[in-house]
């Protein structure tokens, strides 16, 4: 028998009885998200329609010591409208006050906390050469900004929010009281921030990553082998003197964050050079918000030559073709399919969840932590390490249920990993 719908009105007051929990969760991602320190700068990127949750965050903010909040409003509608009516050449530069205010704010030490909440489709039938022309463009421009989170300068966090539009894609058959009820319920509860203290939640749940980070470390495997009933049959390699990380993030100057609540990933960046086979996804691709589904990558000699897709081929091809490096990967992350986001059943369509229900690839930059000394290298001197370079980081899943992935090591022995989509040792 089908549950009984919720009235607007019960939505409402159920909303309200969260309120104690959605204010731990705005503490959580200021005080563990972000480590926010006191007399420090918080820049806040929020969407417009939560501006009830971004008043928590700022209040929760200032009584963690910060010096100063700077919100940034986000909103879907405008976005579109600006797409719509401005030309390509306008999204491939930056405007240089928003070059400066991301720039300055960084290199004063400022913290960042994204919190994403939006329609997964609000810019379908947007030529998708616009979106990627204006990321490019903030990915190139606002150096200071990008190299402080790239390099451990700053630090950084990304949640979520829950959003009408969001909220109706993922509960399609709820009325949008209830859809956005239910989000909010299930964006608290993967996050860990449903119990009386979810500081000490994620203190425990950052102590689960060490054990798995230990056996991929002591190993030094030289590649990753990938298979599954879908077509997948892939090799990637590893650049000598990797690291495999996962959890909490550590500054240059020994401040550690989450830069990403939920998490449950644990990853590396491969050599840029060294990645042959098929790849198949499992999930859709939420990308500038346009989706891209059922899509394959064929690569040679680490680089993507040949791709289809039975949705949004043409996104994927502007992610490929970004830039030199988009069509390299930046990162491997391995999640098993026994994760709190993955037993929900839930399909996101936003990446910051549905990467932490699935195996994943990103095409584009890597990680200058995930390899040894790396955060005092240069771009040159990564790039001559194998980790890839790129203004683009995109990442998409592709775990299944029947995946395996074996490490292999120099002499080509393969030590299982994966077994039928979770760890071999589960």
């Amino acid at each position: 028998m089908s549950p009984i719908p919720m009235t607007d009105e019960e939505c409402r007051v159920s909303i309200d009885g969260l309120s104690e929990q959605i204010d731990r969760y705005a503490n959580l991602l200021v005080r563990k998200g972000v480590s926010l320190r006191r007399g420090q700068e918080l820049v806040l990127q929020v969407p417009v329609e939560r501006a009830d949750f971004a008043r928590r965050v700022v209040r929760a903010a200032y009584r963690a010591g910060a010096g100063h909040v700077t919100v940034l409003w986000t909103d879907d509608e405008v976005r579109r409208l600006t797409y719509e009516n401005c030309e390509l050449s306008f999204f491939e530069h930056t405007p240089s006050w928003q070059v400066e205010q991301l720039n300055s704010l960084a290199e004063d030490g400022a913290a960042f906390l994204f919190l994403e909440g939006s329609d997964p489709s609000a810019l379908k039938g947007i030529d998708p050469a616009k979106p990627a022309a204006a990321t490019r463009a903030r990915n190139l421009e606002c150096k200071s900004f990008r190299d402080g989170m790239d390099f451990g300068r700053n630090v950084w966090c990304i949640a979520g929010v829950p959003v009408q539009a969001w909220a109706r894609e993922v509960f399609p058959d709820l009325s949008a009281a209830e859809a956005l009820y239910r989000l909010w319920v299930l964006i608290l509860e993967v996050a860990r921030a449903d119990g009386e203290d979810p500081e000490s939640a994620w203190e425990t749940h950052n102590a689960s990553f060490e054990k798995t980070k230990r056996f991929l470390n002591s190993h030094r495997f030289d590649a990753l082998r990938y298979e599954s009933d879908n077509g997948t049959n892939l090799v990637v390699g590893l650049p000598s003197g990797h690291v495999w990380d996962g959890g909490a993030g550590r500054t240059q100057d020994g401040v550690t964050f989450f830069p990403n609540i939920p998490t449950e990933e644990v990853f590396t960046s491969p050599d840029r050079l060294r990645a042959d086979g098929v790849v198949h996804s499992a999930l859709p691709l939420v990308r500038a918000g346009q989706i891209v589904r059922n899509f394959w990558l064929r690569f040679e000699g680490g680089r993507v030559v040949d791709f289809g897709a039975e949705q949004g081929r043409e996104v994927l091809r502007h992610i490929v073709e970004t830039d030199e490096g988009s069509c390299r990967l930046g990162e491997v992350a391995l999640v098993s399919k026994n994760t709190p986001i993955r037993r929900s059943e839930t399909l996101f369509f936003d990446t910051l969840y549905d990467e932490n229900a699935s195996c994943h690839l990103a095409l584009g930059m890597g990680f200058p932590e995930c390899l040894m000394g790396g955060v005092s290298m240069s771009k040159e001197e990564l790039e001559a390490r194998g980790v890839n370079q790129s203004s683009a980081h995109v990442d998409f899943m592709i775990g299944t249920d029947d995946m395996n992935i074996y490490g292999v090591d120099a002499e080509g022995n393969e030590t299982p990993i994966f077994v039928n989509g979770q760890w071999a040792w589960e």
